[in-house]
């Protein structure tokens, strides 16, 4: 398994970039945001997902190892392949894509060009119930937030940032220090957090 290239960029096409290390050129389809990352700087880092099929074997790259989560969530759910799965992670940030996972917004998820209503339902519901599931871990909440509860835009925002692949206790941390610093929106409490959960 390929899981992680750092090189130097020799040539690229629409979302495919052609990354040399080591004397080998690996193509890979990149997400937007690691396209533009390794284009601007001519190098670059990215972590990838080696998809093999019948048809042939294909590279995936992502700007960071969260992106790569999110994209083997998307992948993970039935009717959602990898080309589906990098044109979803092209079309939106992860902080946007985990808002609408979290507040089952299927009409904002649908609006990435070829992804049905219906997909896009079985993504929010399948994912929400892994996110759910994940967040099984109270016996790993640490001391400072055991009491804190935070009211439904925080939930959604904890649900939002679990499905980013951090840890319960990260997240209800991080959403509680993002309220004592005034952060109230869900787009904003995600913002928050990411920045800060390190």
């Amino acid at each position: 398994m390929i899981g992680y290239i750092k090189g130097k960029v020799l040539s690229h096409n629409d979302n495919v970039v052609l990354l040399e290390n080591g004397g080998i050129g690996y193509e890979i389809t990149c997400s937007t945001s690691a396209l533009n990352k390794l284009v601007g700087n001519k190098q670059g880092e990215v972590f990838t997902y080696l998809a093999v099929r019948e048809d042939g074997v294909s590279l995936y790259g992502f700007i960071s190892a969260e992106e790569k989560n999110m994209f083997l969530k998307l992948i993970s759910v039935s009717g959602v392949g990898p080309k589906m799965g990098i044109t979803i992670l092209s079309n939106m940030n992860l902080s946007d894509l985990a808002v609408k996972i979290a507040t089952s917004d299927v009409k904002g998820l649908s609006s990435v060009k070829g992804l049905g209503k219906k997909t896009a339902e079985r993504i929010i519901l399948e994912l929400r119930e892994k996110i759910t599931l994940d967040a099984s871990d109270d016996g790993k909440v640490i001391e400072e937030v055991k009491n804190f509860v935070p009211d439904s835009d925080g939930e959604d925002a904890v649900i939002a940032l679990m499905s980013l692949g951090f840890t319960k206790a990260e997240c209800l941390s991080a959403v509680k220090d993002a309220k004592s610093h005034g952060v109230e929106t869900i787009e904003g409490l995600i913002a928050y957090a990411i920045k800060n959960i390190k």
